[in-house]
């Protein structure tokens, strides 16, 4: 039976168990998870937030994270600015990144959510606006979220990832994990 371990990775926490070309090691899963064989199933970046999922079954952790089964993963991203509906339906639509366009996305705009504070605190100006989106990909390139976010001209504030195809957050509090059955 494989082993599923759900994680809330935390702002500045490397997403792998070592960090042994920096001379000044940062926080790594290995300081939250402590069990052997297991292995993420994709990245989230350094300043993301989120739904990590660990596995020590390699077919699982290649499903989740090829971009060609199109696992769907759902973000709660903190913008600046207010994206208009023209914007919103470019990243419907597909978004040019210097790579290539991406699959179109779902995405809305929702009330701020219920999250934990962030440490540090994402920066705040008086004079400029942001507004939270739910934004669901079923590919995964480096930084995405941000790029696409960045091409329709409003920058990503917070990142965090709420879903992974059917593993969800939940209450998971940030540094602490738990198994899931499937």
């Amino acid at each position: 039976m494989a082993r599923l371990i759900l994680f809330n990775k935390p702002y500045g926490v490397l997403c792998q168990f070592t960090d042994a070309r920096n001379p000044t090691p940062r926080p790594t899963l290995s300081d939250f998870v402590d069990l052997p064989g297991v292995y993420p199933a994709g990245r989230l970046d350094l300043d993301s937030e989120g739904l990590l999922v660990l596995t020590d079954d390699g077919r699982l952790q290649a499903r989740i994270a090829d971009p060609r089964f199109k696992t769907p993963k759902t973000y709660l991203v903190q913008v600046e600015g207010e994206p208009d509906e023209p914007a919103l339906e470019q990243l419907r639509r597909s978004v040019r990144l210097k790579d290539g366009s991406t699959l179109p996305a779902e995405v809305e705009r929702i009330d701020p959510p219920q999250l934990w504070p962030r440490d540090p605190p994402v920066r705040f100006r008086k004079t400029v606006p942001d507004c939270w989106l739910r934004l669901t990909i079923r590919e995964g390139r480096n930084r995405q979220v941000r790029r696409m976010t960045a091409a329709i001209g409003h920058p990503t504030l917070r990142l965090v990832r709420w879903r992974v195809g059917d593993w969800a957050l939940d209450d998971l509090a940030p540094g602490s994990w738990r198994e899931s059955t499937g």
